[in-house]
Order: C-alpha cells, then sequence, then structure tokens
C-alpha cells in the first residue's frame, strides 16, 4: 500500500469525492481516504503520477509520504502528516472573526433590543446602522473566505461538500440583508418610517457573521480534538532517535540515523535512547523496552542479547552491532503497522459513507422546498430565508464521516501504546465479534521451552546428586529435554563432570562411562532393557504422563538413580486469560500436535473448552475451517507452521516473539508475547466498536432531529422556532461531540475484566431454522495467492447473512455458505472491491 497525503478535504463528503477520484484511475484495485489524519491509502499498479493528477482534478491536494520508493511529489514524513497545522490557522481566523463579530452584535443585538448606547452619528440613522453591520459582516465573510471559496468550487464541481451548505446559507443571509438595506433606504429617502422599521427587522447580517464565526469556533475544537487522536502514533514517533554514537576506525563520530548502515558498530550510554535495532557485541545493562511492548520492568541485556530502535538504555555501557536499520526496524514497523491502519477504513464506515455521498445535495434540495413551503403559507420572505438558512447550516456531514475513523485512530493508539497492534481498521472491529479462540499449545498456552518440573531420587540419593549426575549424562547432549536439565543444573550452580564413551541412541536414550561407572538415561522403555525398575518408581512415572509431563530415568552400574520430570510449562497468565475469555461467551480450543493424554493433561490445567491432539503442522489450517463453521474465528500461534491457519482465520492474532512469517500473515501482534493481551484486544475492539454505534448514533440523531427543527416543522406543533445562529452553533458542536466521545476510549482500561459480559454464542442456538444452509459457488477471475483469497474470504463474510467462504486461488472460485438470501450482486460487489472479477455465480 502507498501512502499519501491530501490536503484540502473539510468533510465526509470531501473523502467520499476523493475516494471516487482516485478509484476510477486505470490500475487502482482499491482506495481508502481518512478524513481524520488527511491521508489515502492506495493498492494497485498506477503510477504515483496519474493518483496525484486525479485527486488534483478532483479539486483537492496530494502528495506522496515519506518511504515511497516513486518521488513524483515532494515526499512528506508521517510525523509532518500528522502535524497539527489546522488548529493554529483556525485559532487566528476565529479570534479575528469574534474582535469584529462582538461589534457587529452589539449594534445589531446590544443597542435594538436592549438599548446599549451607540455614537450620537447613529441616532436614528437606520441606513448608517445597517451599513455598518453590512461592513463588519464583510469583513468577517473575508476572514472566512476559504469556506466560500472551497465551498463555491464543490458546487461548481458537482461535488457539494459541508463549505457548500456554509457558503450558501451565509451568502443568502447576506443577500437578503443587502437588499433589505437598500430597500429601507430607498423607503427612508420616501419619508415611509414604517417600512423603515420593517425592513430593519429584515436584516440577517448578525446571522451570516454569526454562522460563519460559530462554524469557524466548531472546527478550532474539532481540529484540536482529532489532533489528540494521533497523539499515540506521533508518541511513537518522537521516540525514534534522531542521531547514532558509531564507532569508526576507533573513534567515536555522532551520524545522523539516516546514515547509520546494517553492519555499523554503535555505542550507547546510560539514558540514551537505542537508535536502531542491534544485537549486543561488549557490555550489559537494563533496557527500558516499555515504549514498544508496554511493559513497564527493565530488561536485562548481556552479550548476544539483540535492543530494539526508540528503547532506553538505562544502566550500563552498550557496544552493538546494527542488524536492522532504517524501515525495517522494530519501530518503524510498528509506526507502519498503526499508520496503515489509520489509512484503511472499518465495515461499518461504509454506512456513513453511502449517506455522506448524498447528504449535501440532498439538504440543500430539503433547504430550497421549506422556502417554498413557507412562502406558500404566506410566510415573509425573510422568515422563509431564516428557516432555509437553519436547514442548511444546521446540518453536519463531518459528523458521520468521523464517527468511525476518530473511534479507530484513538483505538488503534491505545493498543499501540499496550503493546497489541491491529493492522487494519477491519481486524480491530471484528477482533471483538468472534466467538471461538483457537490457541497453539506451544509458545502460546506454554513458554515452548521444556522446564525441569519433578526431581524424584531413588533410595539412598537424595535431589542433588541425581540432577548432578542426570547434568554430567546430558551435558553434551542437543536434545531439548537435555537443555531443560543443563539449565536447571546451571541455576543451582552445579557442575558437571566429563564423562568417557558418550553414546546417543536416537529415540532411546544416551549411555556414557564415569570412572568405570555405566551411566544411563532416558525413557521407560529404554531403561527397563537396562535395569529392573521398581513398580512403585513405575507408578510414579506413569502418573507423571498422565500431567502431561515426560519422565526421564537414570541409572548408574545396573540401579535406578531416579526419574526427572521434564515438560512445556504453562505461562504465569495462560490460565487467568483462557478463563477470561470463556467468561466473555468465547470458547476456546487448544491445538497440538501431542498425544491425546498429554494434550487433555495441559488443557485441564490451562482451563480450556476443548482440546484437539495430534494435529499435524499442515493440519491446523483445516481445523480452522472446521471451528468457522460454528462461528468466527481467531487463531493465536507464534510458528512458521500457525501462518497458513493465522491466514485461514477470520482473525489471526501472532505472537510478537514468533516468527517473522507468522507475523507477516497475522491481523494483530501482541509485542508482549502474553496471552492475557487476547482477551485485552477483544476488550478494546469491543469497547471501539461500542464507541462508532455511539457517535454513529449521536450523528445520526442530530441530523434526523435537527432537519426538521430548523425547517420549522415543530412551529405548527409545538411553536418551536429555530434561530439560524443557534443552528450554526449546534452544528459546530455535533463534529466536536463526536471526537470528545471518542477520546474517552484513552481511558478505557482493557484488562480489567470486571465489566466483561458474555456474548450469545449463535453457533448454539438449538432453534436455527434451517437445517442445511444455502451454497453459492462464485467463479472469480484475477487472484494470485494466499493473501488474495484472504481478501476475498475476508470481505464475504463481512456481509450480512454470509455464515462462511472458503476461498481458493488455484481453482479460482468461492464456495460460500449463507444463513438467508443474499443477492448476487451484492457478493460481486464485495469480490470486486478487493480489486477481483466474478465472472459466474451458481
Amino acid at each position: 500500500m502507498e501512502q499519501y497525503t491530501v490536503t484540502g478535504m473539510s468533510c465526509a463528503a470531501c473523502s467520499a469525492r476523493v475516494e471516487k477520484a482516485v478509484s476510477g484511475v486505470k490500475g487502482v484495485t482499491s482506495c481508502s481516504v481518512s478524513l481524520l489524519t488527511n491521508s489515502m491509502g492506495v493498492e494497485g499498479s498506477a503510477s504515483a503520477e496519474e493518483i496525484i493528477a486525479a485527486v488534483r482534478d478532483a479539486g483537492y491536494g496530494a502528495a506522496l509520504k515519506k518511504g515511497n520508493q516513486d518521488r513524483a511529489a515532494r515526499p512528506l514524513s508521517e510525523e509532518d502528516a500528522l502535524a497539527d497545522r489546522e488548529t493554529p490557522v483556525l485559532k487566528k481566523r476565529l479570534f479575528a472573526s469574534l474582535g469584529f463579530w462582538i461589534v457587529l452584535m452589539y449594534v445589531s443585538m446590544g443597542n435594538m433590543m436592549w438599548g446599549w448606547p451607540l455614537p450620537s452619528f447613529f441616532a436614528g440613522n437606520h441606513v448608517a446602522m445597517g451599513l455598518l453591520q453590512l461592513l463588519l459582516t464583510v469583513i468577517v465573510m473575508v476572514i472566512n473566505q476559504k469556506f466560500f471559496i472551497s465551498g463555491f468550487q464543490s458546487l461548481w464541481r458537482r461535488a457539494p461538500n459541508m463549505d457548500a451548505l456554509v457558503a450558501l446559507g451565509a451568502t443568502a443571509a447576506f443577500c437578503y440583508s443587502t437588499f433589505a438595506l437598500f430597500a429601507m433606504t430607498d423607503a427612508q429617502v420616501r419619508g415611509d418610517m414604517a417600512a423603515v422599521m420593517v425592513y430593519m427587522d429584515e436584516f440577517y447580517f448578525e446571522s451570516a457573521a454569526t454562522i460563519l464565526t460559530l462554524i469557524t469556533l466548531g472546527k478550532m475544537l474539532e481540529a484540536h480534538s482529532k489532533g489528540k487522536t494521533t497523539n499515540a502514533l506521533k508518541g511513537l514517533m518522537k521516540l525514534a532517535p534522531k542521531t547514532a554514537t558509531l564507532l569508526r576506525d576507533g573513534a567515536e563520530i555522532t551520524v545522523p540515523i539516516e546514515q547509520v548502515a546494517k553492519g555499523d558498530v554503535f555505542v550507547v550510554r546510560p539514558g540514551e535512547n537505542i537508535p536502531v535495532d542491534g544485537a549486543v557485541l561488549e557490555g550489559s545493562s537494563a533496557v527500558d523496552e516499555s515504549s514498544l511492548t508496554g511493559e513497564s520492568i527493565p530488561v536485562d541485556k548481556a552479550e548476544g542479547s539483540t535492543v530494539s530502535a526508540g528503547t532506553l538504555n538505562q544502566s550500563g555501557f552498550l557496544r552493538c552491532e546494527a542488524t536492522r536499520v532504517g524501515e525495517d526496524t522494530t519501530l518503524s514497523q510498528i509506526i507502519q503497522m498503526v499508520s496503515d491502519a489509520a489509512a484503511t477504513k472499518a465495515p461499518i464506515a461504509k454506512v456513513a459513507d453511502r449517506v455522506s455521498g448524498v447528504f449535501v445535495p440532498a439538504v440543500i434540495s430539503i433547504a430550497v422546498v421549506t422556502v417554498i413551503v413557507w412562502l406558500l403559507t404566506g410566510q415573509t420572505a425573510g422568515f422563509a430565508l431564516a428557516r432555509g438558512i437553519s436547514v442548511l447550516v444546521i446540518s453536519c456531514p463531518c459528523a458521520l464521516g468521523l464517527a468511525t475513523p476518530v473511534a479507530i485512530m484513538v483505538g488503534n493508539g491505545m493498543g499501540a501504546k499496550n503493546g497489541i497492534l491491529f493492522k487494519t481498521a477491519v481486524s480491530l472491529e471484528e477482533t471483538g465479534k468472534v466467538r471461538i479462540v483457537a490457541l497453539d499449545k506451544t509458545g502460546t498456552i506454554t513458554l515452548g521451552e521444556p522446564k525441569v518440573t519433578d526431581i524424584l531420587p531413588a533410595e539412598g540419593m537424595d535431589k542433588t546428586e541425581l540432577l548432578a549426575m542426570a547434568y554430567t549424562l546430558e551435558k553434551k547432549s542437543e536434545h531439548p529435554l537435555a537443555r531443560a536439565i543443563h539449565q536447571r543444573a546451571e541455576q543451582d550452580g552445579l557442575t558437571a563432570v566429563e564423562v568417557d564413551k558418550f553414546q546417543a541412541l536416537p529415540g532411546n536414550g544416551l549411555t556414557a562411562s564415569l570412572d568405570g561407572a555405566a551411566l544411563y538415561g532416558g525413557s521407560y522403555a529404554f531403561i527397563s532393557g537396562m535395569i529392573q525398575v521398581p513398580a512403585g518408581m513405575k507408578a510414579r512415572s506413569e502418573q507423571l504422563s498422565e500431567e502431561g509431563k515426560t519422565p526421564l530415568f537414570f541409572a548408574r552400574d545396573g540401579a535406578l538413580c531416579g526419574i526427572i520430570a521434564v515438560a512445556d510449562t504453562i505461562k504465569e497468565d495462560s490460565p487467568q486469560a483462557i478463563r477470561e475469555m470463556r467468561n466473555m461467551g468465547i470458547r476456546v480450543v487448544m491445538l497440538t500436535g501431542d498425544n491425546e493424554r498429554t494434550a487433555k493433561a495441559i488443557g485441564a490445567k490451562a482451563g480450556v473448552d476443548e482440546v484437539i491432539a495430534g494435529v499435524l503442522p499442515d493440519g491446523k489450517d483445516s481445523v480452522i475451517r472446521e471451528l468457522q463453521q460454528q462461528g468466527k474465528v481467531i487463531m493465536v500461534g507464534d510458528g512458521i507452521n500457525d501462518a497458513p491457519a493465522l491466514t485461514s482465520a477470520d482473525i489471526g492474532i501472532a505472537i510478537g516473539a514468533g516468527a517473522d512469517v507468522a507475523i507477516d500473515a497475522a491481523d494483530v501482534v501482541l509485542m508482549k508475547s502474553r496471552l492475557s493481551d487476547v482477551p485485552a484486544a477483544i476488550r478494546l475492539s469491543r469497547a471501539t466498536l461500542r464507541n462508532i454505534h455511539e457517535n454513529l448514533f449521536w450523528a445520526f440523531i442530530y441530523n434526523t432531529i435537527g432537519i426538521p427543527l430548523a425547517a420549522g416543522v415543530f412551529i405548527p406543533l409545538l411553536g418551536w422556532q429555530l434561530n439560524p445562529m443557534f443552528a450554526a452553533a449546534a452544528m459546530s458542536l455535533s463534529s466536536f461531540s463526536v471526537v470528545t466521545n471518542a477520546l474517552r476510549l484513552n481511558f478505557f482500561r482493557m484488562h480489567d475484566s470486571k465489566r466483561d459480559h458474555k456474548i450469545r454464542n449463535k453457533s448454539n442456538n438449538a432453534n436455527q431454522k434451517e437445517e442445511k444452509p444455502m451454497e453459492k459457488t462464485l467463479k472469480i477471475e484475477g487472484m494470485m495467492c494466499a493473501h488474495c483469497e484472504m481478501h476475498t474470504k475476508k470481505a464475504l463474510e463481512a456481509l450480512d447473512g454470509v455464515v462462511k467462504a472458503e476461498v481458493s486461488h488455484k481453482t479460482g472460485t468461492a464456495v460460500v455458505t449463507l444463513d438467508k438470501d443474499v443477492a448476487d450482486d451484492t457478493l460481486k460487489q464485495a469480490v470486486s472491491e478487493q480489486g477481483y472479477q466474478v465472472t459466474g455465480i451458481q
């Protein structure tokens, strides 16, 4: 995805216009425009020149962001693109407008309504007062000329935006007031004072100026709040050091971060940020990695340890070799993920987009009809015009356009701050909707490396002797179970004695000689062939096996020394995390290649609902597909063999410490590698979706009530009449309210399980009407790889009525299972929006 900065957009209608213009460029497969960050993400083969030209033809500006290879336009860095340039400009406009508006209100309202004093020159001179009001209004209009330029340009291009509504409303009020001023002047020349007073009441100069001033106030508040929604992303960018201290020819030199190359040796002193990703060559220190993982406890680093850009060296001196620089560093990738997510759209946003596309023309039509109807009922032109102006200025497409992206941005920022990275807006929205979570056992539920759990010495031997003897025998072995014994012995401060005649018998055990004594170690099957194993020890080993542990027997000179049990231990937070997910109404399934007895033992300790044992690495994908028949599925994994399953699942979550392939295939990445972040991600997704619903409800209900109120529908019923000035105030506050509501997500406690509530699992509904669901097979052209399958699958399954979609790029088909009838055109549109063509449906 190439990202661009777009300038000149003022409302949802603008972003819809840009999106439509770029989507029409040949070679563009997808385009997503964010009004919140003034950014645009484009996929396809179209050149940057063509895309920028399309945006320019639509009446807006565009430039490539820093990091794109094509330099057709001056690139902007991410930090520059997110800089809040709007608020200072709007603040100046607001203060300038307020200065003249206060004088205007004093003259028009203060003197006429409350008799506030004016210079003697104006005493009885109504024409002079009218001219002063006209002059002050013109000044306010000039200060806020951007509304008129943008608004009338959009009307000229037949794509009216919010500025068009403001410009039309202010222009109508000003023009009618100017007409009233000339008519009053004529009446005063004729000496018709009664007509003069009538026309004085028809002045709406203060309405025109108030509309512009209040809308500017609302825009400033909105811009300020929007700036806060990107604070998390801007905070990540500020972590990136600007310089690095390199060692060259034995001397230290400070260079800009852009000049650091892979393989360079750099030094970091206490209190300095690490400039790039690297490996420690010399020194030891505690490094604060909270900026990347959210984990507050510093991590000890020594020779051979890896360090990441943007983290803080707290205590010691480190000499490191650069391994990843520039856009390849972990910090840069996190920034890119968060930025890409902001440039994508959630499915729920499409509702608002469809409304925004026709909103402004519809409002203009309603305003015209309102004026005509009131004129036909016998009202004065001034009264009718006031109702029409109120309709224009109270209507707010911005609230609709901002309802989704502001919540997505804040939710995404909150996730990034806590080490949970959502790659797209879709993944943030969909994570909270899942019904099943499938967990890979090794490295996800468990630590992924065996540990010594039990030491059972035989009679006449203590634990230390048994462990020392086992360490001596296992010292030369590279087996994972042997490494567990190495680690425990070294932890206990034991040393190994050199043995002779060491021999590893694959699949059986080890033999060696120590001071003429024969040493044996291995499984029960191996040891029982060498010596007689007491019945009690055999029974104990069987018990250990039932607990999911591997018992290792050790013997010397024909006598059993004891048993050491080794197991891949469960992470401390795994049982609690699984319990929290189950309390949310989510079914938790564990996938493992272990035998059923061992798998069930671990599953029971972890507290999962179901254990699926004996799953081969290439079989996880098919298991996920079977689970999807019962509801939406999250797959959590960390290994290369998890990548196909992560891609097939509705949402793939990768453990950050896992393989790069798994991280690339996933929709969500957990930087802290803690299972407790899975329920946290689900909570954050649900909270974000709930916030979006609140925003959309407010935006729709505001316009649903506000437009009829402004049009005067309630005047004959309840006597409610809305002045254009109050309509402008309501409009200015609507967008601000939506953005402010989204900012509440900053206070959401995603690790607090007290407010969790269960969502009824539809797959368990016994009253389903259809025994056999409907199926449709789509023939699709253009899919080339597994990623194409994933995009198509998720697009189809996002449709209401689609239970699941099985997509294959090899056969060029998608088999869609439905629980109700879905129109063929709807299915075609969902696929075509992903850039592929449906050639037939069966």
